[in-house]
């Protein structure tokens, strides 16, 4: 494997972990919201990672095999939280308002799991980009 390979996985790995990281900062933004019908609750978001395992499989966004793409982002299953609030202006005609799916505590751990994997593929850029730079002064001398 090449380093211009290495840099390429690393590379779909960063932009997978920022779509990441932007699906969990919209679901802790939307984790409060509220809703007059369940249908119309927020639901949080949750991508799907795909690795690219042949060549076949890979695309001009991420063109590297070994690497990883966004296949899709999905709405998260879980049930939205109905409570009892007749005073709120978006009440449905029972007097209930449906809260997002969203839960705070898991959306922080997702945000510093996806946060702790982006910096590790910043650590194997910066450390082919050594390895270059090594192999070039070696070949100087």
């Amino acid at each position: 494997m090449n380093l211009d390979n290495v840099f390429g996985i690393a590379g779909t790995a960063l932009n997978a972990q920022t779509v990441r990281m932007n699906t969990t900062a919209s679901n802790l933004a939307n984790a409060n919201s509220v809703s007059g019908t369940e249908a119309e609750a927020y639901r949080g978001k949750r991508p799907l990672f795909k690795a690219l395992m042949r060549e076949e499989m890979t695309h001009a966004g991420a063109q590297y095999v070994g690497g990883v793409k966004v296949d899709r982002i999905v709405d998260d299953q879980t049930p939205v939280r109905k409570t009892w609030d007749p005073g709120n202006p978006l009440a449905d005609k029972e007097g209930y308002v449906f809260h997002s799916n969203v839960n705070e505590m898991s959306e922080m751990v997702d945000m510093m799991a996806a946060s702790r994997s982006y910096q590790n593929n910043v650590e194997v850029v910066n450390t082919a980009r050594q390895l270059m730079s090594r192999t070039l002064d070696i070949i100087k001398n």
